[in-house]
């Protein structure tokens, strides 16, 4: 994986560097015509300008004389230019000083036609016999007015023409050299800015394909590969919550596994040796009925625990479907408070109802509401001795507020952040009678959410515990409340 960061650093680099480097000789290519351009164009210009002051200087004169001459020569020493005079024939009349070996001989025909039309010639190439060496000439007409007697022809040679051309190209290419220089340190710089972050986002990467999610990239842009650093950050979080997530319920099914084999295995046992007792014919008749209750009340207790296991399956795959109608909160209570009245009076303990004017009913599945009641008021009743447990609801806009309350043992505070967890037991120490599968408060929180709706719990170690839900309840079905005591008989 690292391999891939470094190919990506070469990619960038090159990149980077032709890019830059083909803009840097396209820029260099464009200046040096330019450059050429402009300095020709300018030589071209003085030239110009030069043989029009000639021609103010010759142009009373029709047929060049000595005076002429020295003239020219005189020119030609001041403009460092070669200087010659045609008449309209084409046939070279005068020249400065090294020319004169060219008078008598002709000029290009089409130069001729066009000084005698008034025109200014430049021209890129000598059109003249006997020039050997490379010149730049222009050409004006000689004459005054509207009158043309010939040409002027202005000779410069194009020696330090090219030689300032070179230079200005030496400079061009220097000055290319050093942008290519400094381009391939920017191209290298942000090459390897771009470069580092992924190597590190690729490094997490790998440490989190093994499984360690304890590294963090720190985020030093708002730039897509920032962005991409928070998403890595983000993944991680999210992995290692699920894995922590993942070990906290393994450890909690390996629990519950532990639990229901021990909560079988005890009643197999014990009835597997009540029952070969009683086939050898080891008990007396008269105590034959008090095992056989004990065999049938492991029998119901194993009953209960699959029923609690099937429930639970059925939450977990959305198999339970409920069927909802008006149901009396105060009936309900009056009918809960019977069931566990006479095993809450074995613990010296009291269950009270207390439901306020005016109660609507809620609309949910009675026996699912029933369900829940069961495995709340059984909790409060297993863990308060000598206390009071109190059912309680009243209305809040369209919901039923629905609590129990029981002044028993209470809930740690660090088991009141996993009671709901499925396959959750509690304490054993809790209490002699803690028996049982941890599915009860399990199956309430999938049932009353089931219903639409959710619940809490609060407690204090020593003072007593509230479990507190919400349904919703029923429109146009209210009953008139009261304040009932059931005492355990």
């Amino acid at each position: 994986m690292f391999g891939i960061g470094k190919s990506i650093f070469r990619r960038l680099l090159f990149g980077h560097m032709f890019t830059m480097l083909l803009g840097l000789c396209v820029v260099g290519f464009l200046l040096s015509l330019l450059t050429k351009g402009y300095i020709v164009d300018s030589q071209k210009e003085e030239l110009l300008r030069k043989a029009k002051r000639v021609n103010l200087t010759v142009q009373t004169v029709t047929v060049p004389d000595d005076r002429v001459k020295e003239q020219l020569l005189f020119f030609d020493q001041t403009f460092d230019a070669r200087i010659w005079l045609f008449d309209r024939n084409g046939k070279i009349a005068a020249t400065s000083s090294k020319d004169e070996v060219y008078v008598g001989k002709s000029v290009d025909p089409s130069v001729v036609r066009k000084v005698l039309s008034g025109e200014e010639a430049l021209l890129n190439e000598p059109r003249f016999e006997g020039l050997k060496e490379p010149m730049l000439s222009v050409v004006v007409p000689w004459g005054k007015d509207n009158e043309v007697y010939g040409g002027i022809v202005l000779h410069a040679s194009v020696a330090g023409m090219n030689e300032t051309i070179t230079l200005m190209r030496e400079t061009i290419l220097w000055v290319t050299l050093v942008g290519v220089l400094l381009s391939a340190v920017t191209a290298s710089y942000l090459s390897w800015s771009i470069s580092r972050p992924l190597r590190r986002i690729d490094k997490l990467a790998l440490r989190i394909g093994h499984g360690d999610y304890g590294e963090r990239i720190e985020i030093a842009s708002n730039d897509e590969i920032g962005e991409l650093a928070a998403t890595i950050n983000q993944m991680a979080d999210k992995l290692q919550r699920t894995d922590e997530d993942k070990r906290k319920q393994e450890q909690i099914r390996q629990d519950f596994l532990a639990n229901v084999s021990h909560e079988l295995r005890t009643p197999l046992t014990a009835m597997q040796g009540f029952l070969e007792a009683l086939q050898d014919d080891l008990i007396d008749d008269a105590a034959k009925p008090k095992y056989y209750d004990i065999i049938y009340k492991e029998t119901l207790h194993m009953n209960r625990l699959v029923d609690d296991i099937a429930d639970l399956i059925k939450l977990e795959n959305d198999e339970i479907a409920l069927s909802r109608s008006p149901v009396d909160v105060r009936q309900l209570f009056a009918h809960i408070a019977a069931m566990f009245g006479p095993e809450a009076a074995e613990r010296n303990t009291t269950i009270e109802m207390r439901t306020e004017e005016g109660l609507p009913d809620a609309y949910a599945d009675r026996d699912r509401f029933e369900q829940i009641m069961k495995n709340l008021v059984k909790n409060a009743v297993k863990f308060t001795e000598s206390g009071k447990i109190l059912l309680n609801a009243r209305a809040e806009s369209e919901l039923l507020m629905i609590q129990v309350v029981d002044t028993g043992i209470g809930i740690s505070p660090d088991d009141q952040e996993m009671i709901w967890e499925r396959f959750f037991k509690v304490d054993r120490g809790r209490s002699k009678k803690s028996s049982g599968t941890g599915l009860g408060l399990a199956i309430v929180r999938e049932l009353v959410e089931l219903h639409g709706g959710t619940i809490t719990v609060r407690s204090e170690v020593g003072q007593g515990t509230v479990f507190e839900f919400r349904l919703p309840a029923a429109q146009n079905a209210i009953h008139e409340g009261g304040r009932q005591h059931v005492k355990a008989i």
